[in-house]
Protein backbone atom coordinates (compact mmCIF):
# COMPACT_ATOMS: atom_id res chain seq x y z
CA UNK A 1 0.00 0.00 0.00
CA UNK A 2 2.90 2.38 0.92
CA UNK A 3 4.65 1.65 -2.43
CA UNK A 4 1.81 2.81 -4.28
CA UNK A 5 1.31 5.79 -2.63
CA UNK A 6 4.29 6.68 -2.70
CA UNK A 7 3.90 6.23 -6.64
CA UNK A 8 0.69 7.98 -7.26
CA UNK A 9 2.19 11.09 -5.39
CA UNK A 10 5.51 10.76 -7.47
CA UNK A 11 2.92 10.62 -10.85
CA UNK A 12 1.20 13.61 -9.31
CA UNK A 13 4.55 15.84 -9.23
CA UNK A 14 5.82 14.66 -12.87
CA UNK A 15 2.19 15.76 -13.95
CA UNK A 16 2.05 19.21 -12.07
CA UNK A 17 6.14 19.87 -13.54
CA UNK A 18 4.67 21.16 -17.10
CA UNK A 19 2.02 24.00 -15.08
CA UNK A 20 4.50 25.21 -13.45
CA UNK A 21 7.40 25.36 -16.34
CA UNK A 22 4.58 27.20 -18.25
CA UNK A 23 4.49 30.58 -15.29
CA UNK A 24 7.92 30.91 -16.52
CA UNK A 25 8.37 33.27 -19.40
CA UNK A 26 9.78 31.82 -23.08
CA UNK A 27 13.33 32.73 -23.38
CA UNK A 28 12.77 34.64 -26.83
CA UNK A 29 9.44 35.88 -26.71
CA UNK A 30 7.02 37.30 -29.75
CA UNK A 31 7.55 40.20 -30.53
CA UNK A 32 5.63 42.55 -33.00
CA UNK A 33 6.95 45.73 -35.60
CA UNK A 34 4.17 47.70 -36.73
CA UNK A 35 4.10 51.03 -39.39
CA UNK A 36 1.66 52.30 -41.55
CA UNK A 37 2.68 53.64 -44.63
CA UNK A 38 0.17 55.87 -46.91
CA UNK A 39 -2.53 54.59 -44.67
CA UNK A 40 -1.77 50.82 -44.78
CA UNK A 41 -0.28 47.91 -42.05
CA UNK A 42 3.18 46.68 -42.49
CA UNK A 43 3.46 44.13 -39.61
CA UNK A 44 6.69 41.49 -38.65
CA UNK A 45 6.03 39.27 -36.20
CA UNK A 46 9.49 37.31 -34.50
CA UNK A 47 11.00 35.49 -31.87
CA UNK A 48 13.43 38.05 -29.39
CA UNK A 49 16.61 36.10 -28.89
CA UNK A 50 18.92 37.44 -25.72
CA UNK A 51 22.41 37.60 -25.86
CA UNK A 52 22.64 35.74 -22.75
CA UNK A 53 26.49 36.16 -22.64
CA UNK A 54 26.70 34.13 -25.81
CA UNK A 55 29.05 35.68 -28.85
CA UNK A 56 25.86 36.36 -31.45
CA UNK A 57 27.57 37.97 -34.70
CA UNK A 58 29.91 34.98 -36.53
CA UNK A 59 28.89 32.97 -33.27
CA UNK A 60 25.11 31.96 -32.61
CA UNK A 61 24.27 33.53 -35.94
CA UNK A 62 26.87 31.88 -38.18
CA UNK A 63 28.48 34.41 -41.15
CA UNK A 64 27.61 32.65 -44.68
CA UNK A 65 24.15 30.90 -43.65
CA UNK A 66 20.78 32.00 -43.91
CA UNK A 67 19.72 32.84 -40.70
CA UNK A 68 16.15 32.82 -39.36
CA UNK A 69 16.29 36.74 -38.25
CA UNK A 70 14.80 35.81 -35.00
CA UNK A 71 13.68 32.74 -32.29
CA UNK A 72 11.23 30.29 -32.76
CA UNK A 73 8.87 30.52 -35.52
CA UNK A 74 10.23 31.91 -38.53
CA UNK A 75 9.83 35.65 -38.88
CA UNK A 76 6.88 37.13 -40.93
CA UNK A 77 6.12 40.06 -43.09
CA UNK A 78 2.08 41.05 -43.50
CA UNK A 79 2.11 43.80 -45.51
CA UNK A 80 -1.53 45.70 -47.08
CA UNK A 81 0.21 46.80 -49.56
CA UNK A 82 2.53 46.65 -52.16
CA UNK A 83 6.31 47.82 -50.87
CA UNK A 84 9.64 48.66 -51.99
CA UNK A 85 12.10 46.99 -49.55
CA UNK A 86 15.72 48.45 -50.96
CA UNK A 87 15.84 46.81 -54.32
CA UNK A 88 13.32 44.60 -54.31
CA UNK A 89 9.37 44.38 -55.49
CA UNK A 90 7.13 43.09 -52.45
CA UNK A 91 3.42 42.58 -53.40
CA UNK A 92 0.84 43.05 -51.03
CA UNK A 93 0.95 39.60 -48.92
CA UNK A 94 2.35 37.20 -46.52
CA UNK A 95 5.57 36.25 -46.23
CA UNK A 96 8.89 35.02 -44.43
CA UNK A 97 11.80 37.07 -44.03
CA UNK A 98 15.04 35.71 -43.68
CA UNK A 99 18.75 37.18 -43.29
CA UNK A 100 21.86 36.25 -45.22
CA UNK A 101 24.97 37.65 -43.00
CA UNK A 102 28.63 37.87 -43.64
CA UNK A 103 31.79 39.61 -41.42
CA UNK A 104 31.12 42.72 -44.17
CA UNK A 105 27.67 42.72 -45.61
CA UNK A 106 24.11 41.15 -45.17
CA UNK A 107 21.11 40.82 -46.89
CA UNK A 108 17.41 40.36 -46.41
CA UNK A 109 15.75 37.70 -47.96
CA UNK A 110 11.91 37.66 -48.72
CA UNK A 111 10.45 34.21 -49.00
CA UNK A 112 7.07 33.47 -50.14
CA UNK A 113 6.39 30.20 -47.72
CA UNK A 114 4.90 31.09 -44.91
CA UNK A 115 3.68 29.68 -41.13
CA UNK A 116 7.29 27.15 -41.12
CA UNK A 117 9.38 26.72 -37.76
CA UNK A 118 12.15 29.08 -38.98
CA UNK A 119 15.19 27.04 -39.57
CA UNK A 120 13.11 25.63 -42.03
CA UNK A 121 14.17 27.19 -45.40
CA UNK A 122 13.78 26.87 -48.76
CA UNK A 123 15.87 28.72 -51.23
CA UNK A 124 13.13 28.20 -53.85
CA UNK A 125 10.70 30.18 -52.43
CA UNK A 126 12.62 33.10 -52.19
CA UNK A 127 10.70 36.44 -53.82
CA UNK A 128 14.29 37.75 -53.72
CA UNK A 129 16.80 39.25 -51.95
CA UNK A 130 18.01 42.79 -51.03
CA UNK A 131 21.29 44.56 -49.59
CA UNK A 132 21.13 45.86 -46.06
CA UNK A 133 23.05 48.47 -44.94
CA UNK A 134 25.13 48.31 -41.48
CA UNK A 135 26.78 50.08 -38.78
CA UNK A 136 27.65 49.64 -35.62
CA UNK A 137 25.04 50.20 -32.60
CA UNK A 138 26.92 52.73 -29.69
CA UNK A 139 26.00 50.60 -26.81
CA UNK A 140 25.87 46.22 -26.74
CA UNK A 141 21.99 45.30 -27.30
CA UNK A 142 21.08 42.64 -25.10
CA UNK A 143 17.30 41.62 -27.07
CA UNK A 144 17.43 41.25 -30.54
CA UNK A 145 15.23 43.62 -32.48
CA UNK A 146 13.26 44.65 -35.65
CA UNK A 147 11.81 48.15 -35.84
CA UNK A 148 10.90 50.41 -37.82
CA UNK A 149 12.65 53.99 -37.72
CA UNK A 150 12.25 57.88 -39.45
CA UNK A 151 9.15 56.91 -40.69
CA UNK A 152 7.85 59.50 -43.00
CA UNK A 153 5.00 59.48 -45.15
CA UNK A 154 5.22 56.24 -47.62
CA UNK A 155 8.79 55.57 -46.11
CA UNK A 156 10.44 54.07 -43.56
CA UNK A 157 13.37 51.99 -42.35
CA UNK A 158 13.41 48.47 -41.60
CA UNK A 159 16.07 47.95 -38.93
CA UNK A 160 17.48 44.66 -37.22
CA UNK A 161 19.42 45.17 -34.39
CA UNK A 162 21.53 42.76 -32.07
CA UNK A 163 24.67 42.64 -29.98
CA UNK A 164 26.47 45.38 -31.65
CA UNK A 165 24.74 45.47 -34.94
CA UNK A 166 21.93 47.69 -36.66
CA UNK A 167 21.18 46.43 -40.21
CA UNK A 168 19.01 48.27 -41.85
CA UNK A 169 17.12 48.93 -44.98
CA UNK A 170 14.88 51.56 -46.91
CA UNK A 171 11.05 50.51 -47.09
CA UNK A 172 8.71 52.49 -49.52
CA UNK A 173 4.70 51.68 -50.02
CA UNK A 174 4.25 51.91 -54.09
Amino acid sequence: MRHRLLALLACSALLALPAVAQDKPPASPPATANVTLAGKEVTIKYGAPSMRGRKVMGGLVPYGEVWRTGANNATSLVTSTDLKIGTLTVPAGAYTLYTLPTATAWQLIVNKQTGQWGTEYTQGMDLGRTPLTGKALSASQEVMSISFENTKGKTTELHIKWENTDEYVTVTAK
